[in-house]
């Protein structure tokens, strides 16, 4: 079963007819599985991954390191949720390290995550403090790379 979650992850459009084909099921079963998953939330959404700047309109993507101050009983999960609810924050995670979440968030511009950041998240009750990245340049994002190099079959050089 795994092997059908693994094949629709590299390519949602992948009919069940294929899929039961590569697993060497019926396709009655792959649907099946497949239904299933879509409604216990296993599979949460399809989704094309787009080089956005390839039309013109790239947002502005930050990532941004948050330190918070944990609540009885529910540890990291109500800040989190409280943050995560904003329009603006695209993922967020419990990390380890120096500080407990990382969250991306996307915006217009520098200024439209400066102002979110500034008036929406570092003034939130349990945050004590964050700290902001603002990512440059994509060379990949979920498994799929952006841009391949020209010449692939140049050799690294050796270094002591």
């Amino acid at each position: 079963m795994k092997e059908i979650f693994e094949i629709l992850e590299q390519n949602a459009r992948a009919t069940p007819t294929q899929i039961a084909t590569m697993v060497n099921k019926s396709v009655s079963e792959v649907e099946k599985i497949v239904k299933q998953a879509e409604k216990d939330g296993t599979i949460l959404k399809y989704k094309a991954i787009i080089d956005w700047s390839k039309l013109g309109n790239e947002d502005i993507q930050a990532l941004i390191e948050v330190r918070v101050t944990p609540q009885r009983d529910v540890g990291f999960d109500a800040i989190a949720e409280r943050i995560y609810q904003f329009p603006e924050v695209y993922s967020a995670y419990v990390v380890s390290g120096t500080y407990d979440l990382a969250i991306v968030v996307k915006g217009k511009n520098m200024q439209e995550i400066s102002s979110f950041v500034t008036e929406k998240l570092a003034p939130l009750e349990r945050v004590q403090s964050t700290v902001t990245h603002f990512l440059l340049k994509r060379y990949k994002e979920n498994g799929e790379t952006f841009r391949i190099p020209k010449d692939t079959n140049r050799r690294l050089p050796i270094t002591p």
